[in-house]
């Protein structure tokens, strides 16, 4: 849960803008919006998987992200400088999720009893 909002506030820090801009320094890198908002959505849901229990749908989710995330970079969406934040982060994120499976139920005998009338027990 701890991976989740830590990457949530990657997320937001990079998608978002500073204040007012400075002429003299350089322009901050930052994550395009759309990607931003999406993976901060996609963070969210991974942390109320986990937050209702459910191992196996927060690690699917996770999965999903670290998707995202890694073809964003490979497609150089993302700045340099979020590349090992971003890229670490769900990766932890990603191992460190658990998925148990419920209990299986027993198989089902294809047959009934056949005890009762009709059967020869009369």
């Amino acid at each position: 849960m701890r991976r989740a909002l830590a990457l949530l506030a990657v997320v937001a820090l990079a998608g978002c803008g500073g204040g007012t801009p400075r002429r003299a320094a350089p322009k901050p890198p930052r994550l395009p919006r759309a990607l931003a908002q999406s993976w901060q959505q996609q963070a969210g849901a991974v942390g109320s998987a986990l937050a209702a229990g459910d191992g196996c749908g927060a690690q699917r989710l996770a999965t999903s992200l670290q998707a995202s995330v890694v073809a964003a970079v490979n497609g150089r969406k993302v700045p340099r400088r979020f590349f090992e934040p971003l890229t670490s982060g769900v990766n932890a994120l990603v191992s460190e999720i658990t998925c148990v499976p419920p209990p299986a139920k027993p198989p089902e005998h294809g047959h009934k009893e056949k005890h009762g009338k009709g059967h020869g027990d009369e």
